[in-house]
């Protein structure tokens, strides 16, 4: 394997030392899919990305991602923090349009004025309805701490999740996944994640906190999953979880392990199909050669 040049990131994280941690590899074509597997499993991030070439392909700029465990076909965190790298340091800010090749397709990239950067997610689909009783066990919390008036949903605009709706910050904060439940969960289920949320938050400019626990990849608590916030964001607005028809709010993660994120979430529905955006800051914190 030849050299490769990397960069470290903090993704959705107002400054440094926050959000969730991204390495981003360039000119990755001509290594092995093993390869980058055991680079990701080496580098050990929720998820380390490859750019395959400075050049674009089909109007858009290849890129793989990969858990400690597996690839992935779409990601929050790593498609805009992968942009950020492309708009900053390949295109050096000459377009703030751009496009990534993913498995699950392409996925626009778009930069404003005010240094964030925003990601047009697939519209979601909405799965299967779980009890509330089946995900309190799971998540060691009472019934009577889910917030029933809405389903728990498994929900993917690439990637699903289960979103359950807590009652409050005093749950959230509470909420600890039982792993052998969880694996008995998710063995016949679509979704391996489980997103929960609540209308209650940290700082009082935000609306929602979330917490994100994906065992499944490696990964025990995420955190800042952008997309699992677009699910979120899908899910909130087909509830009307905020009694409106469009979406405009920052939602947090990570408080609870030490990394505190935000995330700008914006949806709306036109002709029967829900657009989501999700936006957010980026941070290269470290960037060099790997051997």
């Amino acid at each position: 394997m030849s050299k490769l040049s990397y960069y470290i990131l903090d993704v959705f994280a107002e400054s440094k030392f926050a959000g969730n941690q991204l390495a981003v590899f360039r000119r990755a074509a001509n290594i092995s899919s093993d390869e980058m597997q055991n680079i990701a499993r080496e580098i050990n991030f929720s998820e380390t990305t490859f750019i395959l070439a400075d050049e674009q392909t089909e109007a858009g700029f290849d890129v793989r991602i990969f858990t400690p465990k597996e690839e992935v076909p779409f990601a929050g965190h790593p498609t805009l923090g992968t942009a950020h790298i492309i708009h900053n340091e390949i295109l050096q800010r000459k377009t703030d349009h751009l496009v990534l090749n993913l498995k699950i397709g392409q996925i626009p990239v778009s930069f404003s004025p005010d240094g964030y950067g925003w990601m047009k997610q697939v519209p979601p689909v909405f799965g299967q309805q779980h009890p509330a009783n089946t995900l309190a066990d799971v998540l060691n919390l009472e019934v009577a701490e889910i917030d029933q008036r809405f389903p728990i949903q498994e929900v993917s605009t690439g990637l699903p999740f289960f979103i359950v709706p807590l009652k409050n910050l005093a749950a959230l904060k509470k909420a600890r996944v039982e792993r052998e439940k969880y694996f008995k969960l998710i063995n016949n289920t679509v979704a391996k994640g489980i997103l929960v949320f609540c209308p209650e938050a940290h700082q009082p400019q935000n609306q929602v906190s979330v917490r994100v626990f994906v065992d499944y990849y490696g990964v025990p608590e995420d955190p800042a999953t952008g997309s699992g916030n677009g699910c979120l964001a899908g899910y909130l607005l087909k509830y009307r979880y905020f009694g409106k028809d469009t979406l405009d709010i920052r939602s947090e993660q990570g408080y609870e392990i030490g990394r505190p994120s935000l995330l700008l979430l914006r949806a709306e529905q036109n002709d029967g199909i829900i657009n989501i955006s999700v936006g957010g800051k980026s941070v290269i914190v470290a960037q060099g050669e790997f051997l």
